[in-house]
């Protein structure tokens, strides 16, 4: 084929995945009916250069200096967690989420801290315009000069504007709105999304600008999903949560300047984005009391243990076969957990519904929340009432033994801070425990012995 002539091509909207021809279910994400027909240009045969020279040449990594990256903080705690201590300059960071959830509230939120700070700063909207920004901003807060707003969609045009006024700070909304004159599909096609992250990356690394690139993602596959930019980013950040409750999870699931799957959580208020300093009294306000059924568990979300209140319900079915629902966990760990009470503890709840929840709305899928549910359904079952200042850390093997998990000195101490007193934790653990101040640790083998302890 001549060179400017260009190739149809069928690309998933989900994950990115290329095919010549059109396919009804994705081979990589195992989708089906997300594949959409593009053109991409052609181009010629051989990339080397006319001098036949290359720029670069090969470095031995002896020679190669290790310096500590300098980092920008977003005078937000909770966000310069997640990004490993602070903003890097020259970096590329993915912010996404359904649309709604607060992903343009919050970088608003960080542009006026970073412009306060004497940064400069551009903020790039092709999807609000001037006045609908200002009045998102009234909300937040005062803004000073250094913060530069631009609508435009246009990557050529915006390209333009970085490089002649040499920002800090950039933040894209969204990148599914912008385009490239020179490719011919329409914006949010996986081909533009390609090409416009390309460029942003070529500009944040060449001309040391961190850039924040926002991205939505929809369930109908409708909209090239961040998923096809994941590889080309040096942060991921997932925005999670229901949009109509009040808290949001900001989650980071890459990092190239920090760890992965830290968490910072915030609470939407009408001036904005809070920080919730304290998750744990948070997730655990409006605990029931003397109510059989609750438990409390620890989950650890990075390097931050998290405590949450698990609720179980198990009640008589009335019809031939019994009911089996959860939220927030996984449905087929919880239908394991049923099937060993069943058969290591001799309980009959093969003829009984079972409700499993966590509290909050939050999704935990650790297998250290495997001992509290199972001490949940037993107490719902027996209307037996846990103690309020109980709380239960253990995976769950078939074999009913409760296995250790890691990090059991921090959630120990989490469990003490915030008043509780006695902790049930695997056997297993006990030997790299050390004593913490009021509260009292207890090491079971199996959860026949934990439930003995009801």
């Amino acid at each position: 084929m001549a060179k400017g002539k260009n190739a149809v091509v069928f690309f998933c909207q989900e994950c990115g995945y290329e095919s010549s021809k059109w396919m009804g279910q994705c081979p990589g994400c195992r989708q089906w009916n997300t594949f959409v027909e593009e053109s991409v240009p052609v181009r010629a045969a051989g990339g080397s250069s006319p001098s036949g020279q290359t720029k670069n040449r090969p470095s031995p990594l002896s020679e190669i200096s290790l310096e500590e990256e300098d980092r920008i903080s977003t005078r937000m705690s909770e966000l310069d967690r997640v990004l490993g201590g602070g903003l890097v300059a020259g970096s590329l960071t993915l912010v996404g989420g359904d649309p709604g959830i607060g992903k343009s509230t919050l970088l608003l939120q960080v542009c006026r801290n970073l412009a306060e700070d004497e940064k400069e700063v551009l903020y790039v909207s092709g999807e609000e315009s001037l006045k609908q920004i200002k009045i998102r901003a009234n909300r937040i807060g005062d803004f000073n000069a250094h913060l530069k707003l631009l609508c435009e969609t246009s990557l050529d045009s915006i390209e333009e504007n970085i490089r002649r006024t040499g920002p800090d700070v950039v933040v894209i909304d969204s990148i599914q709105t912008m385009y490239r004159e020179s490719v011919s599909s329409a914006p949010g096609s996986v081909t533009q999304v390609r090409e416009a992250t390309s460029v942003l990356l070529q500009l944040a690394k060449g001309l040391n600008i961190s850039i924040f690139i926002v991205g939505h993602v929809t369930k109908e596959g409708t909209v090239a999903g961040p998923r096809v930019l994941e590889h080309m980013v040096d942060t991921v950040l997932y925005f999670e949560g229901d949009r109509h409750a009040s808290y949001r999870i900001l989650r980071g699931v890459k990092n190239r300047f920090g760890s992965t799957n830290e968490i910072g959580v915030f609470e939407m208020e009408s001036a904005g984005l809070k920080e919730v300093l304290n998750p744990s009294e948070f997730m655990l306000s409006g605990k029931p009391e003397d109510a059989n059924g609750s438990i409390v568990v620890c989950s650890m979300e990075g390097t931050r243990p998290m405590l949450i209140e698990v609720q179980a319900l198990v009640c008589h079915s009335n019809f031939g076969i019994p009911r089996r629902q959860t939220i927030g966990t996984d449905f087929n760990r919880v239908n394991l957990l049923i099937a060993v009470l069943e058969k290591r503890l001799g309980l009959s709840l093969g003829s009984c519904d079972a409700y499993v929840n966590i509290a909050g709305g939050i999704k935990i899928q650790e297998p250290a929340i495997d001992l509290g549910i199972a001490m949940a359904v037993v107490s719902s079952f027996k209307n037996k009432t846990i103690d309020n200042k109980l709380i239960a850390i253990g995976e769950v093997g078939l074999s009913g033994e409760v296995r250790g998990v890691s990090m059991i000195q921090a959630r120990i101490q989490e469990a003490a801070k915030l008043g509780f007193t006695t902790c049930v934790i695997p056997y297993v653990c006990m030997e790299s425990v050390k004593e913490v101040a009021g509260i009292k640790v207890i090491g079971v083998k199996s959860v026949k012995e934990a439930i003995q302890l009801l």
